[in-house]
């Protein structure tokens, strides 16, 4: 307990690493929630670290750019977005079935107005195409390499190149969601994806 004129230390003192921590994450929390409501242009610096509650100089000790501090929002948005998707597959065990049921899980999300400008209308216009090709490859195409191919092995779909198949049916769910965040049904797409999925 605390006394009075003697210094309180029974509360221990954040690590600078913890410290770095905080405030790397004050700017994600920040930025995701600006971007996502207002889009990359219209997000400014100032507005960014005013509402993380850091110095401008905070934030470019963690990110070099603004577009840098984005594509870290981006890959955190990424990342859950595929963790919900494979959680919402992995509830069965039949291959095409996965395929239905995360396919559905990326349109669910999409519908989500600032997954959908981050991740669809924003990403396309700020980060550069190579790097968007690695994101994609380290987020979706993977996994989605991964079910066609226990598909084929279990002779659920026609036999094709996986690899070229894999990316070319996200690249049909990217603009199906991509529909999705621009208003169109939800419920019409998934419905035309899951035929899609059905033909292959």
């Amino acid at each position: 307990m605390a006394v009075k004129g003697v210094p309180d230390n029974t509360t221990p003192r954040r690590t600078q690493a913890e410290r770095r921590a905080a405030t790397r994450g004050a700017l994600l929390t920040a930025a995701r929630e600006l971007f996502g409501a207002h889009g990359f242009a219209a997000t400014g610096r100032e507005e960014i670290v005013r509402q993380a509650g850091v110095t401008r100089g905070a934030m470019y000790h963690h990110f070099a750019s603004k577009e840098d501090l984005f594509r870290a929002v981006y890959e955190e948005v990424e990342t859950e977005v595929m963790g919900h998707v494979a959680a919402a597959a992995m509830v069965t065990t039949d291959p095409k079935e996965e395929l239905r049921l995360g396919a559905v899980a990326w349109l669910e999300f999409a519908a989500d107005p600032a997954v959908a400008r981050i991740c669809l209308i924003d990403a396309p216009a700020v980060l550069d195409p190579i790097l968007r090709r690695e994101l994609s490859e380290k987020y979706g195409v993977g996994m989605v390499r991964a079910v066609l191919q226990e598909c084929v092995a279990a002779a659920q779909i026609t036999p094709r190149p996986v690899e070229p198949l894999a990316r070319i049916v996200l690249a049909a769910l990217l603009e199906a969601a991509t529909l999705i965040g621009e208003g169109a049904d939800r419920t019409e797409v998934a419905a035309i994806v899951i035929a899609m999925i059905d033909a292959l």
